[in-house]
């Protein structure tokens, strides 16, 4: 299970997605409270996390493009660097007490421009770190640094604000930033394969929408994720923190997101040791626990049936994250596989906002407790329909002595091709 770790390049791309979320995790906590601080308004501080989010979207599949085109450990590093000096700017401007919405706002988007880079980037360079019998543990063992470092930085965000500020915050921040860059400097892979007929940005975004659209699995499940996506942020992230004020109360709201993340670890740690032929299949499948919240929310808000809840659902995501990765990595040629990731990212998180902002009209208009029903019927029906593709169902996960031979004979087109028994799998970033 731990093999992975026996390669440097794993382990100083693994220490750097960590530290990645650390400060990932201690930003939001940090930056609303530097908005709020500075002028008391809720619009404000959606305008401007709404700017990095925009941008992020925005600027996905620029990002997959770059990650392609040239080494990604450049990528990683040059891209965590800029992250640094925004997030550095940021907090100078909040501890002198200089900051302004305007500046806020260019700053957050050129962070999420930074964000739109990186991640497609990091995604991709995970299989490119250890030989391909070891893909899966790999991921799972990345999943599990980036929940430990998400799980760190809340908790750390919330005692540098309430101790010293949320400008000290936002250094740290980008102090995560720097941290992380160093790290990925021992990212030492291969650059991706030139290819002589790319010609422009356009071209490759082509190829890779190609790469993206002919796999029928590979678009199902993303398409998926986007109806899957809207409804939990629309029914956790905005209805759920409202039942919560009348029911268990703020801090146990907490508990039930504490418990989703405890959750997502121990999940993690189960992947480590699932050695199944249809993996994507069981990561999809296992997204019916997505639903489990939102009707607990509706039908029974208890602190006992939304912790347990919270704690499935949080399992259930680690075996979907790991086995879509893991699908992804050994499914599509390595010089392709950012811009897919990119694709997948952008159709995944393209209707989160439209989730977010409909939820509280809709449950105005017909209360909350059928909205979450409704939203949760959503998920239902999302997996099903994923589950729906005879391609979802049968795509196999090659086995760790199929994958070794494979690395070894080097196929000529960059990777296995589909075939009726052995299709790609798996959507990217969920939940």
């Amino acid at each position: 299970m731990l093999a992975p770790l026996r390669y440097g390049a794993f382990r100083y791309l693994a220490a750097g997605r960590m530290v990645n979320m650390l400060g990932n995790g201690v930003a939001p906590i940090a930056l609303a409270f530097a908005v709020l601080d500075l002028t008391g308004s809720v619009r404000d501080l959606g305008l401007v996390v709404g700017a990095r989010s925009l941008m992020t979207v925005l600027f996905v599949l620029f990002g997959g493009v770059v990650a392609d085109r040239i080494p990604r450990r450049l990528v990683l590093v040059g891209s965590n660097v800029l992250g640094a000096l925004t997030q550095a700017a940021v907090a100078i401007l909040v501890l002198t007490d200089t900051a302004t919405i305007p500046l806020l706002l260019a700053l957050g988007a050129a962070n999420g421009i930074v964000s739109a880079l990186s991640q497609p980037a990091s995604a991709a360079a995970t299989p490119q770190t250890v030989p391909a019998e070891l893909i899966q543990p790999a991921n799972a063992l990345i999943r599990l640094g980036i929940n430990t470092g998400m799980i760190g930085g809340a908790a750390l965000g919330g005692l540098l604000v309430a101790a010293v500020g949320p400008g000290w915050g936002l250094a740290v921040d980008a102090l995560t930033f720097a941290i992380a860059a160093m790290a990925f400097t021992g990212v030492r892979i291969a650059a991706p394969p030139a290819t002589s007929n790319r010609t422009s940005i356009a071209a490759d975004l082509r190829e890779g929408w190609t790469e993206f659209t002919e796999r029928t699995w590979v678009w199902v499940v993303v398409l998926g994720f986007m109806i899957l996506n809207a409804a939990l942020a629309g029914g956790v992230n905005v209805l759920g923190p409202a039942v919560a004020d009348e029911t268990i109360g703020r801090s146990a709201w907490g508990l039930v997101l504490a418990a989703e993340t405890a959750g997502m670890v121990v999940g993690g740690l189960i992947a480590l040791r699932i050695r199944v032929r249809r993996l994507l299949l069981l990561g999809v499948a296992c997204m019916f626990a997505e639903s489990f919240l939102l009707l607990g929310l509706a039908l029974a808000p208890t602190i006992v049936v939304l912790v347990a809840s919270a704690l499935a659902v949080g399992i259930a995501v680690e075996q979907f994250a790991v086995a879509w990765d893991t699908s992804i990595a050994q499914h599509i040629p390595a010089d392709r596989l950012a811009r897919v990731y990119s694709y997948d990212m952008l159709g995944s998180w393209v209707a989160i906002p439209l989730g977010q902002v409909a939820a509280g009209p809709l449950a105005a208009a017909i209360g909350t407790r059928d909205t979450l029903l409704i939203l949760a019927t959503l998920v239902v029906l999302a997996v099903l329909g994923m589950l729906a593709s005879r391609d979802v169902r049968r795509l196999q996960a090659i086995a760790p002595a199929r994958a070794a031979d494979a690395a070894q004979a080097g196929p000529a087109d960059g990777g296995p091709s589909d075939s009726p028994t052995t299709k790609p799998t798996e959507p990217a970033v969920r939940a």
